[in-house]
């Protein structure tokens, strides 16, 4: 194969509609608050079967989404749908036939008191046409709420504008004087035409079951089933059963366990299903024949962190190769010639190096894919295998394009017992890396973690002038089951030590000025940001938290009368440490002023935490500041917010550590 031409043609030039031209690097509080503010210009880009268009929601005003489809021969790009922002937010759409498309929404409100996520599905024309509903119609005699519409298991290539979706259907009660009265209750799938909503039942729906997998020709062959307790509360431990090609009847293929099995995808080609699967405490691949016979095949395995997942191409869902994150994420292609793609891509766009192929046209000629890396928050290309050509379709932060952006480097550094903890650090372009104003940014999760690449947030703390250090903890996911543990908050101490150790090399290595630290973090990471402030209090000269934890106690009872009450009861635990590890009940300890954000809708911590956090640390007579942002959810999906949340965080840092 030929090194790959960067020839630019024409149609995707016109495509890149949010060129910004080059202009000299604004160093003032609201330019950079603005640029890294800003959304994503493209999330969730997909190509339509023939290859000729590509669809993509992008920003509007404010929180609004904007469902775009663009013309990849003109270059011109219409908006077909827009969210009302209030309380939707348009996820993703994809076409499900060269002229229709499936979208996927959500939405939070309160239901009996309670703050319930809701999501839903819609069809529409690639012209916004002729909008349906996905989901089964909702009825005044519901017997209980129908929190989500399901999801396409099978974009079933080749049959028209036909998916395989589940399905949760929901019966009716106290109807009254008819006997038209849907008794059907659970999950089921369905096969349903995108134009006209025709709908077959493929598997009656069973209030036991939690999923379905299909083998990408439209027949379902994996079954998930939920272990619930007496009260109905799933346990978070799952059954997995499998059909043969062949048959309609169901075959044990794990018995009920917590996390250490989880299939990825079935290759029909083969008949066989591509699994995780635990082993010596690391996330395994291993490919499983569905044949009758069970046998398993270790595919590949890493000593030092989990394989997490495959990846596939096309409407069928072909598996390629398989991913895991060291230092840096890697893939390995099982696919001959998209393993000689991607070394093609790679020569191609030295810079770019973080490729992730997307999708294919129906015929596998054209390729979109996404190529970033850590100083470069990426761009959407488009490979004509036929043509021999690259085009770039559309950059992800237009905002960004005239900036230059910080490199970010893999360290280790030793936790106070002398284990090696994995960071990456930020350092601001052009600095001398030494005696600098620091930021630890710890994740959230906990079972998450970083990755070499572009943060935002990480990006904008960094063009303040700011060293940036976000550390892998132990209790972050991706390194096996020793690292992860029970370390977010039953053994907090561990993880909230790990980031303090942070701090703490910064210092001894010179790149940070002792006196001049902060700590920022979202969501996990705001609580370990709040309780680093607790157990070190002069260490930090300011704190921010965004969407925190604040109370163990809280964070188990607000579950309470939801399905996940007892998983996250087991998260948590009980013991000394709900008291000791909640910083809402030591708002005596803090010394450093404290900036608080939250979304009154957040759906995942409850906006609570922060307000009473807030209210606490005044009657204690410290400093606070409280932001509290109207209808928005956990990540804060509105450009005008995340502006003036950058802003805030930008001015206590520069008056606490800064400049």
């Amino acid at each position: 194969m030929r090194v790959i031409s960067k020839t630019i043609w024409a149609g995707a030039a016109a495509l890149a509609l949010f060129a910004v031209p080059a202009t000299a690097q604004s160093n003032s509080l609201a330019s950079d608050a603005a640029a890294f503010g800003a959304r994503e210009a493209a999330q969730s880009m997909d190509l339509s079967p023939d290859g000729s268009h590509v669809v993509y929601v992008g920003p509007g005003p404010s929180r609004v989404s904007v469902v775009f489809v663009a013309d990849l021969t003109s270059g011109i790009s219409k908006p077909i749908l827009k969210s009302s922002a209030d309380p939707e937010i348009l996820n993703w759409c994809a076409f499900g036939g060269n002229d229709r498309l499936a979208c996927h929404y959500f939405a939070a409100r309160f239901d009996d008191g309670h703050l319930l996520g809701y999501s839903r599905m819609i069809a529409l024309g690639a012209d916004g046409l002729n909008v349906k509903s996905l989901g089964q119609p909702s009825s005044a005699y519901d017997a209980r709420a129908r929190q989500f519409d399901g999801r396409i298991i099978d974009w079933l290539p080749g049959q028209g504008n036909s998916v395989l979706m589940t399905r949760d259907f929901v019966p009716e009660e106290g109807k009254m004087d008819t006997n038209v009265v849907r008794t059907a209750d659970g999950l089921g799938v369905v096969k349903v035409d995108l134009a006209s909503l025709k709908t077959d039942i493929v598997e009656r729906p069973s209030i036991n079951i939690g999923d379905f997998m299909s083998d990408g020709n439209g027949r379902v062959r994996i079954m998930a089933i939920p272990e619930v307790d007496r009260d109905g509360r799933p346990t978070g431990r799952l059954r997995y059963q499998y059909r043969t090609a062949n048959s309609r009847d169901w075959e044990m293929l794990v018995d009920y366990q917590q996390d250490d099995f989880e299939p990825l995808a079935i290759d029909s080609t083969i008949d066989s299903l591509y699994a995780l699967k635990k082993i010596d405490g690391r996330f395994s691949l291993i490919r499983v024949k569905l044949d009758g016979s069970s046998t398993a095949d270790p595919i590949a395995s890493n000593p030092n962190v989990d394989i997490d997942d495959v990846i596939r191409i096309g409407d069928g869902q072909r598996v390629i190769g398989y991913t895991y994150a060291d230092d840096r994420r890697r893939t390995v292609y099982f696919d001959p010639e998209y393993d000689r793609l991607a070394k093609a891509l790679s020569k191609a766009l030295p810079s770019l190096p973080l490729v992730q192929f997307v999708t294919a046209s129906a015929d596998g000629n054209k390729v979109l894919f996404f190529a970033g890396s850590d100083s470069d928050p990426g761009h959407y290309y488009l490979f004509d295998k036929a043509r021999k050509s690259l085009g770039e379709v559309m950059p992800a932060r237009p905002e960004l394009a005239t900036r230059v952006l910080a490199s970010v480097k893999s360290v280790t550094y030793a936790a106070a017992d002398g284990t090696q903890i994995p960071a990456y650090l930020t350092l601001p372009p052009g600095s001398s890396g030494k005696g600098l104003p620091a930021v630890v940014l710890p994740h959230g999760g906990p079972s998450s973690r970083d990755e070499w690449g572009f943060d935002w947030l990480a990006q904008f703390l960094a063009a303040r002038g700011y060293a940036v250090i976000q550390p892998n903890y132990r209790g972050s996911a991706g390194f096996g089951d020793t690292w992860l543990g029970e370390k977010g908050f039953k053994a907090w101490r561990t993880s909230i030590g790990d980031v303090t150790a942070a701090a703490r090399w910064l210092s001894s290595q010179g790149i940070a000025d002792p006196n001049r630290l902060a700590i920022v973090g979202w969501s996990y990471g705001g609580y370990a940001a709040l309780q680093s402030a607790v157990t070190e209090p002069s260490l930090y000269k300011a704190v921010v938290a965004v969407a925190p934890v604040t109370d163990l106690g809280k964070l188990k009872r607000d579950a309470d009368h939801y399905t996940s009450g007892r998983m996250v009861a087991d998260l948590v635990g009980s013991g000394l440490h709900i008291d000791e590890g909640s910083p809402l009940r030591h708002a005596d300890a803090f010394q450093a002023p404290v900036l608080l954000a939250h979304g009154d809708m957040d759906n995942n911590v409850f906006v609570d935490h922060s307000r009473d956090m807030a209210a606490a640390l005044r009657r204690a007579g410290k400093s606070v500041d409280y932001l509290e942002f109207k209808g928005l959810y956990h990540s804060l999906e509105d450009s005008t917010v995340r502006t003036e949340l950058l802003t805030k965080i930008g001015a206590l840092l520069d008056r606490t550590i800064g400049h």
